[in-house]
């Protein structure tokens, strides 16, 4: 088993609560873990027999650009797809963090985080 890692991956969406958060967005900051068996993909050398990570960025980039009001919801719609699209895949890490929230404080970053393995979950 092994597992393929996106970093970092900075979006500016428009989520939450607020009205103003639906009007103006905010910069959000995506890590995602997915495990796979990658024994195929690391002796054919072949892309077809692994995730391709840039299939998984426009998965992220296509949930986090549909607006929510609850970081939870955009998190479950994003390991949703990747366990439907990939069947190759066993579990899904996710952490979604809103940069600078306007709530009243000084707060870098609120985050919602998931860990789902293909077993426990009931894609649509």
């Amino acid at each position: 088993m092994g597992k393929i890692k996106l970093k970092d991956i900075k979006i500016y969406a428009y989520h939450g609560c607020l009205k103003e958060e639906s009007l103006i967005g905010g910069e959000y900051l995506v890590n995602l873990s997915v495990s796979s068996n990658l024994k195929i993909s690391s002796i054919s050398d072949e892309l077809k027999d692994t995730v391709d990570y840039v299939s998984l960025l426009d998965i992220i980039k296509k949930e986090m650009f549909s607006p929510s009001k609850l970081l939870e919801n955009v998190v479950k719609r994003i390991i949703d797809r990747i366990f439907k699209l990939y069947p190759k895949i066993n579990k899904v890490s996710i952490e979604v963090s809103k940069l600078n929230p306007p709530i009243n404080g000084n707060v870098f970053s609120v985050s919602v985080k998931n860990k789902v393995k293909r077993n426990d979950v009931h894609t649509n």
